[in-house]
């Protein structure tokens, strides 16, 4: 005899507190165990035979998640686009739970446990998947995978990227509710099977082989944390003041090594406010620091082309002659670098008047050539800026495009002491891992860190200060399994997604509703 249904205030109660729970696994909070008994609860919230229902308890279990893990976008926008946003993240969160509820409808899934897993984790990805690309090129902000920098788990990240990541974290909270419906049956043995699956899950990471040691050479670098006056949305206010700010850690990195001792310079993107390839003084201060350093520096601006808008850019500064080489953000955040429907949403919020000139996409992989006389080579550096390291594809790309390091150059001066900037850090540890890459995040005002090709963090600063970091950083050729991979399991997850939706529809034209129990079997 199936179990009772949970009531539809239990069934929203558990909802809610699941997407809290869910939160806290984030930073700031940083419980990354509490991600899988969040999905546990989303598992139990949704037993009931409802599609609409289940959907409405989607919607709020991501409200409950969404609303306080983007409170960085009401520091940097407001309330209105930080509701707007978290509304429509949640949503996604709605469309799973209308699927899983029409996918479990199959005799076959509805009758077998172990499918009924398998089942909510495929969905679930795939829905991660989807909000990732769609809309305006997706905002993949809060999924599962970015939650787990510090548990065992983060090591599969090496075997299939952040899709399999959240897959672990996604199937130990569904054995965790089928651990306990069973314990509700007194089913002694199911219950305990389920647990030791939810347990295997999250150690299995503890048994992948994590290669961190230099492959051909090592690259020692300086990161220049510059700071601002200012945070918050007027904190490039002050003409020249975050370049002269940089200007200022980059001759402090001289406390730390002599002149020549650095490979390479980095500064965070828009560290400089004037643009060095118009304004002559700039150009003469950037080169000045160059030459006193004995190093090429990687740094982030703003151009202006002639045919309108503007490009986020990152430059490679070679002392005594210049620009040698760029890369330009391929993903400009919508409705913050640049405003898709400025008509339909300038009545919503006069936020969208603070973005004047819409930033272009760049067209090329991030990858920046820097010639090493110290190597007797180039090195590849891999460079992606800001939200960027929440997309597979683009960091993914430099990797296999020969990227050898990588760079996330970052302001994060519009948010605050929000927790962006980590939120973005745990993101940047889980590329160092998938990727098999040393990494360097440098922001204008923190976090900025150094992390190890397995994911460890071997320094970093506080958010508003000045600060220099200096790095040896093993460069690595080799590619892992997930960069080989590339996109294929997130095709495969997403077709799986659909094939068992329709499915489910099917075989449930097949059974009565009467005949299909409510919830787990």
């Amino acid at each position: 005899m199936p179990l009772r249904d949970p009531s539809r205030w239990w069934s929203a109660v558990l909802a809610v507190l699941g997407g809290l729970l869910t939160w806290a696994a984030f930073p700031d909070v940083g419980w990354w165990y509490a991600a899988a008994p969040g999905m546990a609860l989303l598992f139990l919230a949704m037993r009931r035979d409802s599609a609409r229902w289940n959907a409405l308890l989607g919607f709020a279990w991501g409200l409950a998640f969404f609303v306080p893990l983007l409170t960085w976008a009401d520091v940097a926008v407001g309330a209105v686009p930080w509701i707007a946003l978290s509304v429509a993240e949640a949503g996604f969160v709605a469309l799973f739970g209308a699927a899983w509820t029409w996918a479990r409808r199959g005799e076959a899934v509805w009758r077998r446990a172990s499918l009924q897993l398998v089942v909510f984790v495929v969905l679930w990805v795939a829905v991660e998947e989807l909000r990732g690309i769609w809309p305006f090129g997706g905002f993949p902000w809060g999924r599962l995978a970015f939650s787990q920098a510090d548990s065992p788990v983060l090591s599969l990240a090496r075997l299939g990227g952040a899709p399999l990541v959240s897959a672990a974290v996604a199937a130990a909270g569904a054995a965790l509710a089928l651990a306990w419906l069973a314990a509700r049956r007194f089913a002694l043995l199911p219950m305990l099977g389920r647990v030791a699956v939810a347990v295997a899950l999250v150690v299995v990471g503890l048994l992948v082989p994590m290669g961190t040691r230099a492959e051909d050479g090592t690259l020692t670098v300086g990161a220049v944390q510059g700071n601002v006056s200012e945070p918050g949305l007027h904190a490039f206010d002050n003409r020249r003041e975050v370049l002269d700010n940089h200007l200022a850690g980059t001759y402090a990195l001289l406390d730390q090594v002599e002149p020549g001792e650095l490979d390479l310079v980095l500064w965070p993107e828009n560290g400089t406010d004037i643009d060095p390839e118009v304004d002559a003084q700039a150009a003469a201060d950037i080169d000045a620091a160059a030459q006193a350093m004995g190093a090429p520096m990687l740094i982030g601006t703003i151009q202006y082309p002639e045919s309108g808008g503007r490009y986020n850019t990152s430059l490679l500064w070679e002392p005594g002659v210049g620009p040698v080489a760029s890369y330009s953000k391929q993903r400009p955040a919508p409705f913050a670098e640049y405003i898709p429907l400025r008509s339909l949403v300038r009545p919503f919020s006069s936020a969208v008047d603070l973005v004047q000139n819409d930033m272009l996409a760049g067209t090329e992989p991030g990858v920046v050539p820097l010639e090493s006389a110290r190597l007797g080579r180039t090195v590849q550096i891999g460079d992606v800026i800001c939200f960027e390291v929440a997309y597979d594809g683009i960091v993914r790309e430099s990797v296999r495009e020969g990227a050898e390091v990588l760079v996330v150059q970052t302001n994060n001066a519009s948010f605050g002491y929000s927790a962006e900037s980590t939120q973005q850090l745990a993101m940047a540890r889980l590329r160092a891992v998938e990727l098999g890459r040393a990494t360097v995040q440098v922001s204008t005002v923190g976090v900025s860190a150094v992390i190890a090709p397995n994911g460890t963090v071997a320094q970093d600063t506080e958010l508003f200060t000045a600060d220099q970091l200096v790095a040896r950083l093993p460069l690595r050729q080799s590619l892992t399994p997930a960069a080989v991979l590339g996109a294929w399991p997130s095709g495969v997850v997403g077709a799986l997604a659909v094939v068992m939706t329709l499915a489910g529809m099917a075989g449930a034209r097949r059974t009565r509703r009467d005949d299909r129990p409510e919830g787990a079997a």
